[in-house]
């Protein structure tokens, strides 16, 4: 069973990590998290739940705003080609729905099967915004914090540059 909003508040906790977290609407896309998280400070992120064509996992954890070109992402990330990971597999990996994607679900992939991918520009923010595996609130932390829970579920994030690059 995965875990809950209050498992990982609990294990936030555990861990010593200051978060703070705020209810609203569920939201579903970057626009819609706009139009109810956008007076909240910090950084407000993007995650995309990939697969690649060897058959690797990636979550890739970027700021709302970036562009994020996905014929040259797997150059950037160092895998293969890249496609959406289906819903089935997202729940089976990291037990939550799409929408309520977030670095967070680490907290579920006791195999540690995805390999994580930290936005650069996103790391230097002085907080950083996810859901808390709802899509009903957003939980905010430092990003050393989120280097800190991400490392207590056993992975090790490569921090990349993910945005839109010019083609050489």
């Amino acid at each position: 069973m995965p875990a809950t909003e209050q498992d990982l508040l609990t294990r936030l906790d555990a861990l010593g990590i200051e978060h703070t977290t705020h209810r609203h609407p569920a939201v579903f896309t970057v626009e819609e998290a706009r139009a109810h998280c956008s007076h909240l400070p910090g950084c407000h992120c993007k995650n995309l739940f990939l697969k690649d064509k060897k058959g690797l996992l990636w979550l890739v954890v970027a700021r709302a705003d970036a562009p994020i070109a996905m014929k040259q992402l797997d150059k950037q990330i160092g895998s293969a080609r890249l496609s959406f990971g289906k819903p089935d597999l997202l729940m089976e990996v990291l037990g939550v729905i799409p929408g309520a994607v977030t670095p967070f679900a680490l907290i579920n992939d006791k195999q540690q099967r995805v390999n994580v991918v930290l936005d650069e520009a996103m790391m230097a923010s002085d907080l950083v915004n996810y859901h808390p595996l709802t899509n009903e609130a957003t939980t905010a932390l430092t990003p050393d914090t989120l280097l800190a829970f991400i490392r207590a579920c056993g992975h090790e994030p490569a921090i990349v540059r993910v945005d839109a690059m010019p083609e050489i």
